[in-house]
């Protein structure tokens, strides 16, 4: 029996913009080395893990988590050099962040910018609180088309811009002169989210008292945190006083806020992972310009993006050899043959290599056959 027209169903009350939109896709990765999301692939030192634990078991999980996190935001404060006029907003890992963001700026009409390719999450976030996204195309090599960028402004006056820095998924650090005349030319705020800042030695943290409307937005999933979801936003009291109103009580839970202070009372373990991935990323990228059909780019990143001859018949090589990257293909023009993996252990990187090239070898002699 077909519903009544006055039915509750989806396709009456959703919004169309969450109809059209496709849920964000985690692949399953059980028994794979696992190189697509990012993350920091070494383990913490024994004695860190012993002192997480005895944390758990005294932690007072029967109560609500301090509202504020002030010891948390004063440990961030201390590792950041953040200026005290600074204030410190806490997040859920930054996709909350970015949520926040788009809500309190989604006035009827207002347009949220960003270029593209870029993180996925400023296009859907911009539906899910119905602003209108506008994304103004990187060039060919993915940089910033400052002119693109200057005009698309002055047409579509964005309430909210965002920019990742290094940008994700092409791994490139934006020129910090074109970003600077962004900001200055900016009819809104503008967001430099810093998600890769430890492996990228370029920040705009110390030019916030210079810009009004910049806030810079971290977080540290990739700095080996990514199971506790924290990231932080920071930038002047007149912005972050407004935004706090928006955020939802005990956000932050006991454990991730004990345990993210912990980590960052050894800051320096932290800082030297990254070294280390720093360094297994120039070898990896070696290894890519020394492989044929391969094309990488350069990263400032925990990942890199390269091109593959038959992208998506080496993607599905790799899954067959047990190695799940990052497969862009046809996620915009831009992207066309484009994988992208993350920086992994000696170890998990040499077997990616190993079959790629396998993976390669495969495909062309299959496209050799047909």
């Amino acid at each position: 029996m077909p519903p009544a027209s006055n039915a509750a169903t989806p396709d009456r009350l959703l919004r169309q913009e969450v109809l059209a939109l496709h849920a964000y896709h985690v692949p399953p990765a059980a028994g794979m080395v696992k190189l697509d999301a990012m993350e920091n692939p070494y383990p913490l030192p024994p004695q860190l893990r012993e002192e997480i634990a005895r944390l758990a078991a005294d932690a007072a999980i029967n109560r609500y988590p301090d509202a504020g996190a002030r010891s948390l935001k004063e440990k961030i404060r201390a590792v950041t050099g953040l200026a005290q006029d600074a204030e410190v907003l806490l997040g859920n890992g930054s996709d909350e962040l970015i949520q926040l963001l788009a809500l309190a700026l989604a006035k009827p009409g207002a347009a949220l910018l960003s270029v593209e390719p870029s993180f996925v999450m400023y296009r859907m976030i911009a539906a899910f609180t119905g602003m209108r996204h506008v994304g103004v195309p990187l060039a060919e090599n993915f940089a910033l088309d400052l002119p693109a960028m200057l005009d698309a402004m002055r047409r579509h006056q964005p309430a909210l811009v965002f920019l990742a820095y290094p940008n994700n998924p092409s791994g490139n650090l934006f020129d910090a002169g074109a970003v600077r005349q962004i900001i200055a030319a900016a009819p809104g705020l503008v967001v430099l989210d810093e998600a890769y800042y430890a492996f990228a030695g370029a920040s705009f943290l110390p030019m916030l008292a210079q810009y009004p409307n910049l806030l810079v937005m971290r977080t540290f999933s990739k700095l080996g945190m990514a199971g506790l979801r924290l990231g932080f936003l920071t930038g002047g009291r007149m912005w972050l006083e407004q935004l706090e109103k928006l955020r939802l009580p005990y956000n932050v839970g006991v454990l991730a806020q004990q345990v993210a202070e912990t980590l960052l009372q050894h800051h320096d373990v932290l800082l030297q992972q990254a070294a280390q991935i720093k360094q297994d990323r120039a070898w990896l990228h070696e290894r890519l310009v020394g492989t044929a059909d391969v094309r990488p780019y350069p990263s400032a990143a925990n990942f890199i993006l390269f091109r593959a001859m038959h992208a998506d018949v080496v993607f599905a090589g790799l899954k067959q050899r047990g190695v799940l990257i990052k497969n862009l293909n046809g996620a915009h023009p831009l992207l066309a043959d484009c994988l992208r993996v993350t920086v992994g252990t000696p170890e998990e990187n040499e077997r990616f290599v190993v079959a790629l090239q396998e993976s390669l070898h495969a495909a062309r002699a299959c496209f050799n056959a047909g």
